[in-house]
């Protein structure tokens, strides 16, 4: 028996525990749960073979957590770049194919999922490809790199019946889930709006990540990377490198950061997405070529619906923020606030309004006359009692992630589970696209300079 279990075996019907303490509670209970699941034998018959396109930071995190699942194993690796092929024998063993033509890997019959995690531009692509190949596939977010795509991708997941999760790993962590459960109960009451941000201060941060000193097109197959792109250009490993940089091949902060952010917001909140996108931004400090803003703001206006009512959604990213690295999300309500640090934890600020509205102070009482101000006074004083002038003191809530919890495993667990039994993924591809579009819809905004329509039930800018 767990020390949590002897402790509450232990406690008397008197004792009344905090909510930060029950909270504490549940995370080690599902975290329990979770380690339980993961230690179950697996046959030989459930082993899942899989492999992953695209072997830069995220294709290596995501491995490397894809294979703490058990019964997961790596057969194939493919990459534009032969050095990350070469390190992914040192890394996973000399056995493992490699490949730069993708294609191979979905011809494999030995391979069950594919884990798609180039450049955005390549991912709407492949992952058709896979799906129609009869894989299971995750797909690094965005799922798409124009809006343009999104609808073909559904169709081919509801289609083809495949497996298909989207890599924002968020929505499966213990703290979402249970700032999910708490605010459908209503722990911070009517939702009105939501801040959001991530801040950074580095170059690393902001994309400027470490090019090898053999990059050339001898070890970069330059010409398959560019294969979509309309307009050919010489070999720059910049744009190879560091594509996320580059409107070509990423989708600036807003498709690598804000889906982050509006994916956990509508996993918490049930939200279908916004009708209304405007953002403004800018390069202010990383002058180094890149052609999509290192600071954006957006102002997103979510509907009243059946799922919430109206409510309206502040995006920021700064990659000059002399605050320092920081992740938030504020989801504010008529009674409190939620506010999430990244995907670890969070804590509940809870405050309500006194039954009396309050007289004298900031206000207009002291501008009357002398007569006037008693009169009032007395009135007031008659129609509200001393308790009704007092803002109730509410308990807030105080919740954390079991030590050395990662949410990326647990995200990857529900693929598998998916996988073995069929169970609902968390992230499929309308949840995807309805993440992703929005964000995708941020960037049309800003270099259009126009606000955005979009109609989120049927998945479709409105002209």
């Amino acid at each position: 028996m767990s020390d949590r279990r002897k402790f509450l075996k232990q406690l008397g019907s008197t004792v009344v525990l905090t909510s930060a303490t029950l909270s504490s509670f549940a995370a080690m209970e599902d975290h329990e749960r979770r380690i339980l699941q993961a230690q179950k034998r697996i046959s030989s018959n459930d082993k899942i073979r899989i492999a992953t396109i695209g072997m830069g930071i995220m294709g290596y995190n995501d491995t490397r957590a894809a294979l703490t699942c058990p019964g997961v194993e790596l057969v194939a690796c493919c990459d534009l770049y032969q050095g990350r092929l070469q390190h992914a024998k040192e890394v996973f063993g000399a056995n493992i194919f490699t490949t730069n033509n993708y294609h191979e890997i979905l011809d494999r019959k030995d391979i069950d999922a594919v884990i798609i995690a180039t450049s955005d531009n390549w991912h709407s692509t492949i992952a058709i490809a896979a799906m129609h190949k009869g894989k299971a596939v995750y797909s690094e977010k965005p799922m798409v790199h124009y809006i343009s795509e999104g609808l073909a991708e559904v169709k081919a997941q509801q289609e083809t019946k495949a497996i298909f999760q989207v890599g924002s790993q968020r929505v499966s962590s213990l703290a979402f889930q249970k700032a999910k459960e708490l605010y459908e109960a209503g722990a911070i009451g009517q939702i009105n709006s939501v801040e959001a941000s991530f801040n950074r201060q580095d170059a690393q941060g902001a994309w400027q990540y470490t090019i090898p000193l053999d990059a050339s097109t001898q070890t970069v197959n330059w010409d398959r990377f560019q294969a979509l792109e309309k307009t050919k250009l010489p070999y720059e490993s910049n744009r190879f490198f560091r594509w996320r940089n580059y409107r070509e091949y990423g989708t600036g902060v807003a498709g690598d950061l804000f889906v982050h952010l509006l994916s956990g917001i509508h996993f918490i909140t049930g939200s279908k997405g916004p009708d209304k996108i405007f953002s403004i931004g800018g390069t202010y400090y990383w002058k180094d070529g890149r052609n999509v803003p290192d600071v954006m703001t957006a102002v997103i206006e979510y509907p009243n619906t059946k799922e919430h009512p109206a409510f309206q959604v502040a995006l920021r990213v700064n990659f000059i923020s002399g605050e320092g690295e920081r992740s938030s999300t504020k989801i504010i309500g008529s009674e409190g606030v939620i506010d999430l640090d990244d995907d670890q934890g969070f804590t509940i600020h809870k405050n309500r309004m006194a039954a009396a509205p309050g007289i004298g102070g900031w206000d207009s009482l002291g501008t009357f006359t002398n007569d006037m101000q008693k009169q009032l006074l007395n009135n007031y004083n008659t129609k509200y009692t001393d308790a009704d002038k007092q803002r109730p003191v509410l308990p807030g809530v105080t919740y954390q992630s079991p030590q050395g919890y990662n949410a990326s495993n647990d995200h990857f667990a529900n693929f598998m589970d998916a996988i073995r039994n069929g169970k609902p993924v968390v992230e499929d591809a309308v949840f995807g696209f309805r993440a992703a579009a929005p964000c995708l819809a941020c960037n049309d905004s800003y270099f259009q300079n126009k606000v955005i329509h979009w109609d989120p039930i049927n998945m479709r800018i409105l002209s």
